[in-house]
């Protein structure tokens, strides 16, 4: 059973940084893209950066410039560099992992972003 465990979530002044990571256990067979997604709350989950098992990014427009998605394929581990952080990133952050018999999430990490 493949299980996914984030970390680093907390509360951060408007403007400052925090990095999430994610780490991935289990029989994990044909592990290809991870990724990030949030929701806020009352709102739906979105999806925030993905990173291809070839170092391929993608990223919200919301976040672009101030995001950075990577991942360490040693360690099963994807990370997220979050920058210049907003108010209105707060949300729960959930990892994804595009797996044989996936996608697999883990259960969330918590972002608050505020004064």
């Amino acid at each position: 059973q493949v299980q996914l465990v984030e970390s680093g979530g907390g509360l951060v002044q408007p403007g400052g940084s925090l990095r999430v990571s994610c780490q991935a256990s289990g029989m994990i067979v044909n592990m290809n893209a991870m990724g990030w997604y949030r929701q806020a709350p009352g709102q739906e989950r979105e999806l925030v950066a993905t990173i291809t098992k070839g170092g391929k990014t993608t990223y919200a427009t919301s976040v672009k410039g101030r995001f950075t998605i990577s991942r360490d394929d040693a360690k099963n581990t994807v990370y997220l560099q979050m920058n210049s952080l907003k108010p209105e990133d707060t949300a729960v952050y959930y990892c994804t992992l595009t797996a044989y018999a996936g996608p697999y999430w883990g259960k969330g990490t918590r972002v608050t972003v505020s004064s």
